[in-house]
């Protein structure tokens, strides 16, 4: 996440002020702990959308007894517990196993056989914005089924510490696993408590790095990246610059797979196509 800029080009060429813009300059403490935020952590705020991301954080500000934002930066600065509340509160991290089932099914009966007729190789797949793992386990579970996963190399990232190492731990309650087909569950999950551990075997084909997806720099020769509810929570210039890194990132014939609210609407400025709903593909 980087410096952000307060003014952003309309769409006549001229430069106006957006009404969170403005807001932003009508609140000083939140704009300085933006701007601090950016200087420790490399995330900037602002390339969020304000009035979701200020809620939020004003909740946890609250929550935890400080009056302005300069007091919560002080004490997070200092507290690492209070800094992953923080990366938690800020990354929303809500996920599921096989969230939306007809897409993967999608995935798995139209994407994949295209992929692998492409690139008879090893498929190179990244899940960014991972979460707490739910979406690369998925990709592991059906590459597995489909008797792909040797062929296959996952990579996983998120910008928190701390969903990164629930991941790698791969313990999960019950409600993760509602969309799982009872036989996949039955195969890749073992009762543990009140929880479900994730097949070991499993966790071992997901390579989980921290990664932020607005600074970072990303590989290329992805044929597959999948990327779900994460975007709609960043501004539109913020966004626009995510889909140009990603397109570049993809090999010609590559898949980009986003969430159920996150339609690209003109795929073409990125060099990508619209395949099925939710799946753009990169112009050969």
């Amino acid at each position: 996440m980087k410096w952000f800029n307060m003014i952003e080009p309309s769409p006549l060429g001229c430069n106006r002020m957006t009404t969170e813009q403005e807001m932003m300059l009508e609140d000083p403490d939140y704009t300085d702990f933006i701007r601090k935020v950016e200087r420790s952590t490399g995330i900037n705020l602002a390339d969020y959308k304000e009035s979701q991301m200020k809620r939020r954080l004003t909740t946890l500000r609250v929550k935890k007894g400080f009056n302005t934002f300069a007091d919560f930066y002080d004490v997070m600065a200092k507290d690492k517990q209070l800094l992953h509340e923080f990366l938690d509160r800020m990354t929303i991290n809500v996920s599921e196993f096989w969230r939306n089932p007809n897409r993967w099914e999608v995935l798995r009966d139209q994407v994949l056989p295209l992929l692998m007729e492409q690139n008879p190789g090893k498929l190179k797949i990244w899940s960014a914005a991972c979460s707490t793992g739910e979406e690369p386990y998925t990709l592991a579970m059906i590459l597995a089924d489909k008797q792909l996963l040797s062929r296959a190399q996952i990579v996983a990232t998120d910008i928190d510490d701390g969903v990164i190492h629930k991941a790698k731990e791969g313990l999960y309650v019950e409600r993760s696993l509602k969309d799982v087909p009872v036989e996949v569950a039955e195969r890749y999950f073992r009762a543990e408590g009140s929880f479900y551990r994730f097949s070991e075997s499993l966790k071992k084909e997901v390579l989980f790095q921290k990664q932020n997806l607005l600074t970072d720099r990303f590989e290329a020769g992805y044929d597959l990246i999948v990327c779900r509810n994460v975007m709609i929570y960043f501004t539109e210039e913020a966004k626009h610059k995510l889909y140009l890194k990603f397109a570049a990132s993809l090999r010609p014939g590559g898949f980009l797979f986003v969430g159920s609210t996150e339609q690209i609407f003109n795929p073409l400025q990125y060099g990508m196509e619209s395949h099925e709903t939710f799946f753009y593909r990169k112009v050969q």
